[in-house]
């Protein structure tokens, strides 16, 4: 029943995905796997692995599938009451394996998230700020997600539900000698708890990125195992 309703949800994905490709001549589109795991050290204090993959689905006009870079991530959290925590988070991206001249990148991420659930829907707010390093330059980059899930059946997710994932992000990247950037990000997902500790989420998100000046589409196909120890 599952692996059913998985593949009927990656066939709307793909419908929405090839609708929006053909409505939009000058998207660029990705398909992005991840794995993540998430493994609690004590009460409060929890850290989080993952290892992603983005790679070109529709560019330039051009059908293609080729990695365009690999993503090694690590975040520490510590809960500093019920619905708030504290993050510091770094990241390291391989790019100049794929594509040979743009560099990699060194990130550092510094992270504010509180929650609440005034009824069945969870809310979330997210504030971040990032230092993306490469050998060019620093960019600092400042962001804010508004996050709603929920489960589909009932008021608590059980082992075999499904779930929903929305949320939109506000971003703005400032960095010496460059006029600031303003992306916006709109992002759906649905999931499956599988297990007690394992979940699977498929989902797309849109990115209009540098908008108001030289605005850049991007469409996403997300693919997300989470496991918890």
């Amino acid at each position: 029943m599952i692996m059913c309703s998985i593949r009927s949800t990656l066939c709307i994905l793909c419908f929405c995905c090839w609708s929006g490709i053909a409505a939009q001549q000058d998207f660029t589109t990705y398909f992005q796997p991840q794995i993540a795991l998430n493994y609690k050290v004590s009460t409060g204090y929890s850290h989080n692995f993952s290892i992603g993959q983005r790679n070109y689905v529709y560019d330039e006009s051009d059908l293609q599938f080729k990695t365009r870079q690999i993503d090694l991530v690590h975040f520490s959290k510590l809960k500093i009451q019920d619905n708030q925590s504290l993050a510091l988070g770094i990241q390291y991206r391989f790019r100049e394996n794929f594509e040979p001249g743009k560099g990699n990148e060194l990130r550092l991420t510094q992270q504010y998230n509180i929650t609440s659930k005034p009824r069945v829907a969870r809310l979330g707010h997210r504030v971040r700020s990032e230092q993306r390093i490469t050998s060019a330059l620093t960019i600092h980059r400042f962001r804010y997600r508004f996050a709603v899930d929920f489960p589909l059946n009932g008021e608590q997710l059980d082992i075999g539900e499904a779930y929903v994932v929305t949320s939109t992000e506000s971003l703005l990247s400032v960095a010496n000698g460059q006029g600031p950037e303003f992306d916006q990000r709109i992002t759906g997902n649905i999931g499956w708890l599988l297990r007690e500790k394992t979940k699977m989420q498929f989902g797309l998100e849109y990115r209009a990125e540098n908008y108001g000046q030289h605005t850049q589409k991007i469409l996403f196909l997300n693919a997300n195992l989470v496991l918890s120890l």
